[in-house]
């Protein structure tokens, strides 16, 4: 039987990289039902700062002491099984969770929703999450990312409804046992885990058998993978949408825009109005669309949750504006998987008008650069101008032979720079307005964004 929420009164709740977007949300969530929460990450933080205020005892440095008197250890793919923390808690014979585990026991009173897919899970939970609160719901909510209108990322709602985004990465999503589930796409990613696209499709239906008997699965008709998903799923009710004909939740008369997008939503053929975002991408019309069919089936207000999704201001780090000096752009951007480069870059050529599109590019992971370069190569070459760094091992062993000039050998427009001063110079100096300038990838790239901003601003002074 499943840890209930009960089980964590009165306990000390230890998280082995607190500062992360997902183990700090849940951090959040367990101080708000009055539970001791500690934890350690490698520096501080904002995110550190804002959980010692709710009562957090965080440390900056991973000790084989913090752990001493905790009841459980939280932890998540990312550390090292040699990580002193981890290793004292076995010793010690802590029960130790991963992070999905504590996720799920966190939300076992709520009737949760689960977002999950390769690509998109983290704008389609906060979508979720705000849709919901402009229909009055209250969710609580725990999502990889920041909503940018909130400025959180994680929430203890009054209402029943637990939106959690669904990590696929290290297979522990199965631990969740939703009431209902999204699929917004599948494809092979996290190589390191998944070697076959077949493991990762049989990841997903893993994951969609969990699903309680009495809910349902929402999933995009368009996406090859998730429609392969629903037609194994047998009795469990499943949802549609898409541009796709004969979706449950159809979109037509589609606009993009360079700061947004627009579409009619019609629903078992009763157009319901215009899905109005302020995000651009058809990616993020999709992404709406799950949010629209999701919420007409657990019962709310097409009016209401498209009202919620007109007010969507983004996620922090999809295509987040840091921005703009002298006309010059710059903007930060998690893609990290082909599919997601091209959604984002089509979404920046629009936003780029006339003007250059100079992409920075991070590769993240050794495994994800070798199984993927020549569709890195082939997606970067939709910007004018593409700087490669060195691949972000995310803590993953060197592969020799792999370097992120894997990349930047099949491409035409490519410039391998590692060094960041010398790759943020470059790109102060060259700027011209008009120009969009993006930083790209799942790791330490988006510590150039302001960088470049403050050059920017000295240069044109």
């Amino acid at each position: 039987m499943r840890a209930q929420l009960k089980s964590l009164s009165g306990k000390h709740l230890h998280f082995i990289g607190i500062g992360g977007a997902g183990m700090s949300g849940l951090a959040r969530i367990a101080l708000s039902h009055s539970i001791q929460v500690s934890g350690s990450d490698s520096k501080d933080s904002s995110v550190l700062k804002a959980l010692r205020a709710l009562g957090a005892t965080v440390t900056t440095t991973h000790m084989a002491s913090n752990v001493d008197g905790a009841d459980m250890v939280v932890f998540s793919a990312a550390i090292s099984p040699s990580n002193p923390e981890l290793m004292r808690a076995r010793e010690l014979g802590v029960e130790i969770l991963t992070r999905a585990t504590a996720l799920a026991i966190l939300m076992s009173e709520s009737k949760s929703i689960a977002v999950a897919g390769t690509h998109g899970k983290t704008t389609t939970s906060s979508m979720l999450a705000v849709a919901l609160q402009a229909c009055a719901a209250d969710p609580s909510f725990s999502i990889g990312g920041t909503i940018t209108a909130s400025g959180s990322n994680a929430h203890r709602g009054t209402g029943e409804i637990f939106v959690a985004e669904a990590d696929e990465s290290d297979g522990s999503f199965t631990e969740y046992h939703p009431f209902a589930a999204i699929v917004t796409n599948i494809e092979h990613d996290h190589v390191d885990f998944f070697p076959t696209p077949d493991e990762v499709a049989e990841a997903f239906r893993d994951f969609a058998s969990t699903i309680s008997k009495d809910g349902f699965l929402t999933y995009c008709a368009d996406d090859a993978g998730a429609l392969a998903l629903a037609a194994d799923l047998g009795a469990l009710r499943t949802i549609s949408y898409g541009v796709a004909a004969g979706s449950d939740l159809t979109l037509d008369s589609i606009e993009l825009l360079a700061l947004g997008s627009r579409a009619r939503a019609i629903w078992h053929g009763k157009s319901l109005g215009f899905i109005e975002l302020e995000v651009p991408g058809h990616h993020n019309l999709l992404n709406a669309a799950a949010v629209l069919a999701t919420g007409i089936e657990l019962g709310f207000s097409a009016s209401d949750l498209l009202q919620g999704l007109g007010i969507f201001r983004g996620t922090g780090r999809r295509f987040e504006i840091i921005g703009t000096v002298q006309g010059v752009r710059v903007v930060d951007d998690y893609a990290h998987h082909p599919t997601e480069i091209e959604a984002t870059l089509r979404a920046a050529r629009r936003y780029a008008g006339d003007g250059r599109l100079i992409v920075i590019f991070q590769p993240h992971r050794y495994s994800r650069t070798a199984a993927f370069a020549s569709g890195f190569a082939q997606t970067l070459a939709l910007a004018d101008r593409v700087i490669v760094l060195e691949v972000y091992s995310a803590g993953e062993k060197t592969i020799p032979g792999v370097t992120s000039e894997l990349i930047t050998d099949l491409m035409a427009n490519g410039e391998y720079i590692p060094n960041f001063i010398e790759v943020s110079d470059s790109v102060i100096e060259s700027a011209e307005p008009g120009d969009v300038i993006i930083t790209l990838g799942a790791g330490d790239v988006s510590s150039l964004a302001p960088i470049i901003l403050e050059g920017l601003t000295r240069r044109f002074a």
